[in-house]
Parts: structure tokens; sequence; C-alpha cells
């Protein structure tokens, strides 16, 4: 038995100067969801106008810096079964969040959107970032025996209850001044895919289109990013060889029949609109 063939979506916000993104993506988001949005200190009136289009959004600011804080603030806030992170740029397309929500209930525990499988694809993304992502998942899958297609996507779904799993800084720990914590950056969804993956949760990809930036201009630094990710990889595979796999947090799963499968998986719906038409490996 599923734990939840209704579950309670929470949608995590991380965001920075985005009040105009916000006017356009926020009314695409079904009022079902509990919308969290997760402010790095906007002096562009972010705040005000998320209030202003949706009175029910809950309105949380980060604890320290960067983006991996955010959304770790955002995860401990989410009161949903579900948590999609879900970008403020107007990137993510609202209607793939049904796609997600299929992929866990249909036994994932962590449906990890992808570019680049059938079904995918981007309207953001340079020739160069592209073959630097090849390159990086090509690395990510050689560390930890993984088959990812997309290592460096952030539009991503799991079930709160892993939360422990990933074991990010606490959100009230404190940081020297004007400094972050390991996890609390851009790396942060390396981390996650990382950790799931040395967790043995089972994971689906899911295909996903990423849209352009409406307004603004995007943070990401090809080179120097790229070369983060790859640290970053490092550095958790050296984690993940000292970390004992009993001491690793997992939720109780006996009520959950169609998750208790702990084999590392990974597979892809094909899907059209909301609706899975086949199941395949990746």
């Amino acid at each position: 038995m599923l734990k939840s063939h209704n579950p309670r979506i929470s949608i995590v916000i991380p965001t920075l100067n985005e009040a105009a993104n916000l006017r356009h993506v926020l009314p695409l988001l079904s009022h079902d969801y509990e919308l969290v949005l997760v402010d790095g200190g906007s002096v562009d009136g972010t705040i005000d106008a998320a209030r202003e289009i949706r009175g029910d959004i809950r309105i949380i600011k980060q604890t320290r810096k960067g983006k991996g804080n955010a959304l770790a603030c955002g995860f401990e806030a989410a009161t949903g079964d579900i948590i999609v992170m879900f970008d403020a740029d107007g990137s993510a397309d609202a209607d793939e969040i049904p796609r997600f929500v299929d992929a866990l209930l249909a036994g994932a525990d962590f449906a990890k959107g992808s570019r680049f499988t059938d079904g995918g694809g981007s309207h953001d993304i340079t020739p160069l970032r592209r073959a630097g992502n090849g390159g990086l998942h090509l690395v990510a899958n050689t560390l930890f025996g993984t088959k990812f297609s997309d290592l460096c996507y952030g539009y991503n779904a799991f079930w709160r209850d892993l939360v422990p799993v990933l074991d990010l800084p606490p959100v009230d720990q404190e940081g020297l001044e004007a400094d972050m914590l390991w996890g609390d950056g851009f790396e942060i969804e390396t981390i996650i895919n990382c950790r799931f993956a040395e967790a043995d949760v089972r994971i689906q990809e899911v295909p996903s289109v990423e849209l352009a930036r409406i307004y603004g201009q995007s943070n990401l630094r090809t080179f120097s990013d790229g070369f983060r990710v790859l640290r970053t990889l490092f550095t958790e595979r050296v984690r993940a060889r000292k970390l004992a796999k009993n001491s690793i947090p997992r939720p109780d799963r006996r009520t959950n029949d169609a998750r208790t499968d702990m084999d590392l998986e990974f597979e892809t719906f094909e899907v059209m609109g909301d609706v899975p038409l086949q199941e395949k490996s990746a």
C-alpha cells in the first residue's frame, strides 16, 4: 500500500531578487500545493510580490548565504509528504510537477529531473555547458556506480521523510561571518544526488524541459561552477567511503510496501501531459 494516494505537496522556492519572475511563476502553481518561499535577503520587493500574488505562501528567511542553505531551510519548514525543488526564475515548468509526483507514487524515493533523457530538453543550456555536464555526470556515474543522464539540474522531488538522509548542515548552525558551510552553496544539487545514491534509495529520472529564465541574469559561471561540481563529487566520494552504511539514517518504511525495495534503480517515465505511458530502464 502506498503511503498516501493523495500526498500533500510542498514546493520549496529559493529566491534572491526574483520579484519580476515571481509575478509570472507563482500564478502557475496550484493552490493545492504548499508554497514555501525561502528568501536570501532580496532588495527588489520579492517578498512583497510573493504575498501580493499568493496570500497563502509561507515566507522563510534563510539563515546563512547560498542556495543550499535556502533549500535546507525550506526542507525543514515544509510540512507536505513530498518536497519539490523549484527555481523562481521561470526555468521550471509547473505543468511537470505531476510527473515527479507520479514517479514517487509509483515507488521511487527520489524523482530526479533530467534534460537529457527521452522527453527532456533545454531552452537555456549552451553547447559548452552541455558538454561540461556530460563530462561531470560521467565522473559521477563512475564514482558512485549510478546511471545519471543529467547531474547539474535542480528540478527534483522526494519524500520529505528522506530529508535526514541528506545530512545537510543544521540551519541554525552558525558559520563565520560571510562564510558558508559545506552544502550551503551551488554544490547542493550535486550533494543531494550523491547522498541519495550512496544511501541506495530508489531513484527515477523524470524527463524535464528546462525553460529560459524570464528576467535577469543567471548566476551560473561555466568554468568555476564546473570545477566546483567536480570538487564536490570527489569530496562526497571520500565522505561516502568513510561513512558506514549502517550509520545512514532512513525512515521507517514498513507502512509503504511500494518503497521498501531500496536497490538503486534508474527508470524513466515517458509521459504525455501528466499521464505515464511507459516505464523503462534509463
